[in-house]
């Protein structure tokens, strides 16, 4: 195990992933599983991969991950906020580029609780006067 270990922590929706980082060859590993078989979508690995190619450092560090909670978007998601708060503790230089693409800032949106009287949180049953 290598000595100089970047952790940190993202999180999206109901979502919770905890990042590890290593200086490395580009290993990418989520839930002991290689990223591009975890995630299938194409979308969903663009995300993920979004902060190393913004700060152009695809290839420098070995990432394993441990995502739990939530669905495929929402753990994408958390994992993204996750690596690039873990590249901020490795490279404190590539603030200024993380925070212009809004990579550091938590995505707060959770979905709305259902209401009674509601079909869903704001869908009503449907009216009928007589």
């Amino acid at each position: 195990m290598p000595t100089v270990v970047f952790i940190g922590t993202g999180r999206r929706k109901s979502a919770t992933a905890r990042v590890r980082m290593f200086p490395g060859r580009g290993e990418f590993k989520v839930n002991n599983s290689p990223y591009e078989k975890y995630f299938p979508n194409k979308l969903h690995q663009m995300t993920v991969m979004y902060p190393l190619n913004v700060t152009e450092t695809l290839g420098k560090y070995d990432i394993l991950v441990k995502v739990q909670g939530g669905g495929n978007s929402g753990q994408a998601g958390a994992i993204r906020h996750g690596i690039a708060r873990a590249l901020l503790k490795a490279d404190d230089t590539l603030r200024a580029s993380l925070k212009k693409e809004k990579l550091l800032t938590r995505d707060s949106r959770v979905k709305e609780r259902k209401k009674y009287g509601h079909k869903k949180a704001r869908k009503s049953f449907q009216f009928s006067k007589r």
